[in-house]
């Protein structure tokens, strides 16, 4: 189990205004990520090193986006001014946290501009809804195309600023957050309202940029 990404769910003024803002902060180039038919989303990415990325997500006026968590999820945070919608983890497998959590994986795709299929499967989003705290999981079928290949760029994730408690955190993967990963730090602080992941500190060439 390990860190894969972070979700940031559009602002106000669009999905690649909002990508190409966190991508001149951060330093890296956005990358169309493409439809996912299955949540009624769209992504763009921002690849990093260590095989992890951003991902900056927005909704579609699509049915699929009222009826998937995913979907609903992304059209909360967005109405709510976008922002940091959470933090996800890789398992290479999905089945014991299936039996822990008492629901099934669901399937995800999208295409590639190129045509390419990225497929995978995710589970936990209606965790993430109810406790925004809670990181959810992903399985992906094949991780020669996971979305931080090709990624030129030095830029690494240095801190995850979580309001919430660790405890639950652990209870819900089964191990320390800071099991996760080896390079990032976790900062839990005291939620002043809606527990869920604050702030997200990036270590770029140029110094350390918190958004």
């Amino acid at each position: 189990m390990r860190v894969d990404h972070v979700s940031y769910a559009a602002e106000h003024d669009g999905l690649q205004a909002t990508a190409d803002r966190l991508a001149k902060l951060i330093g890296v180039d956005p990358v169309d990520g493409g439809i996912h038919p299955r949540f009624g989303t769209r992504n763009v990415i921002l690849p990093l090193a260590h095989e992890r990325y951003v991902e900056v997500v927005e909704v579609l006026d699509h049915p699929a986006s009222d009826k998937a968590p995913f979907g609903q999820a992304v059209r909360a945070r967005s109405e709510n001014g976008g922002g940091w919608l959470g933090w996800v983890v890789a398992v290479d497998d999905l089945a014991p946290f299936e039996a822990r959590i008492g629901r099934q994986a669901v399937d995800g795709n999208r295409y590639r501009p190129d045509g390419t299929e990225i497929r995978w499967r995710q589970l936990g989003v209606k965790g993430l809804i109810s406790d925004p705290q809670l990181p959810f999981f992903v399985q992906w079928a094949d991780l020669s195309l996971h979305p931080s290949v090709g990624a030129r760029t030095q830029v690494t994730i240095d801190n995850l600023q979580i309001a919430g408690d660790p405890d639950r955190v652990r209870d819900w993967l089964d191990l320390p957050a800071d099991h996760t990963s080896s390079v990032i730090d976790f900062t839990f602080v005291a939620p002043h309202g809606t527990p869920g992941l604050l702030a997200v500190t990036f270590d770029t060439p140029t110094g350390k940029v918190t958004v």
